[in-house]
């Protein structure tokens, strides 16, 4: 079974990554872009010269040749056009944030359930060989109880000032872009909830560009304290260190592996040498789409189910709730 995509808009990011993941992935075939712009569609038609061009949202969730729909659209239109997309009958993968606010999401679980389709959020990392890694050596006691976790991701685009990340219409601020994944990721690897945060952040123009939060998460192991740090005027850094009682791991580029060729895992264990644990690259947006296509055709769980981005949805909604500006 080949599953055929439709994109909901041509955005960079969909045409640097999402879109030859799509088109390079196993069981996946990239059928057609929906764009009012014809001139936007080239990056696409250079790799994937028959892909056919509609030049309106409807029109692409009305092809019948459609099964799965991916949409790269501003933050605040996600939830919109993903109903509109499970309306139409289509499986839906939706960039993050999928929602502005975790009770939105409800709409989205109902609506899932009742057409009987897969409904996901885009959150990569899940999908990584080295998260899923970092996950078991923390269930297994690998380091011991876990005691505390820093997160940092920080990026400058004070150059770029209609970029939609600085524009407060949109849904913008750092938060909801590069905090998913400061936040979702201790969740996931931890598989903790937080039991009190605190933060504070700075605003340009509406929208948050640096952010730092700390707190207490809560997971199968038990209490931990845990930090982040999010930019969008900071030099490039991403950075994550789970620390235990008897070691540490610190993930190299945890969140765009892709990116950087072969990922890390540092373990480091009291009397012990440090231990490298390799990587090979591998492009974990490949990954997302064949996972995405093995929930479709055998069943498999998929690795970010609704509740789960709820629950990061729900994080990011506290933070802004408690958050002072400084």
């Amino acid at each position: 079974m080949t599953i055929g995509w439709g994109i909901l808009g041509a955005a960079k990011f969909a045409a640097e990554h999402m879109a030859p993941a799509i088109h390079a992935a196993q069981g996946a075939e990239l059928v057609a872009l929906a764009t009012s712009s014809p001139d936007k569609a080239a990056p696409f038609q250079a790799f994937c010269p028959k892909l056919r061009l509609h030049d309106s949202y409807e029109a692409l969730l009305a092809d019948p040749a459609i099964d799965a729909v991916y949409i790269p659209l501003p933050n605040h239109l996600h939830l919109e056009w993903s109903l509109k997309a499970i309306a139409a009958g289509k499986h839906v993968l939706t960039e993050k944030p999928m929602t502005m606010a975790a009770p939105e999401f409800d709409r989205l679980i109902a609506a899932r359930d009742a057409a009987g389709l897969l409904v996901a959020e885009a959150y990569m990392i899940v999908h990584h060989p080295q998260w899923i890694k970092a996950r078991d050596l923390i269930a297994l006691g690998a380091i011991g109880r876990l005691e505390h976790v820093d997160t940092a991701f920080s990026y400058d685009n004070r150059a770029d000032p209609g970029n939609i990340r600085n524009r407060p219409e949109t849904g913008g601020g750092g938060i909801r872009d590069i905090g998913v994944y400061t936040y979702g990721s201790v969740r996931f690897a931890a598989g903790a909830e937080p039991l009190q945060l605190e933060a504070r952040l700075r605003r340009e123009n509406g929208v948050d560009t640096w952010a730092q939060v700390v707190g207490e998460m809560a997971g199968p192991m038990g209490r931990f304290t845990y930090s982040a740090m999010t930019s969008m005027r900071l030099i490039a850094r991403q950075e994550v260190v789970f620390q235990g009682e008897t070691g540490l791991l610190r993930l190299t580029a945890p969140f765009n592996a892709g990116l950087f060729g072969e990922a890390t895992i540092e373990l480091h264990r009291k009397g012990a040498l440090a231990e490298i644990l390799r990587f090979p690259a591998v492009n974990q947006y490949v990954l997302q789409v064949e996972a995405f296509g093995r929930s479709l055709r055998d069943g498999v769980p998929f690795g970010c189910p609704l509740e789960f981005s709820k629950g990061t949805q729900a994080m990011i909604d506290t933070i802004f709730s408690v958050a002072t500006e400084i």
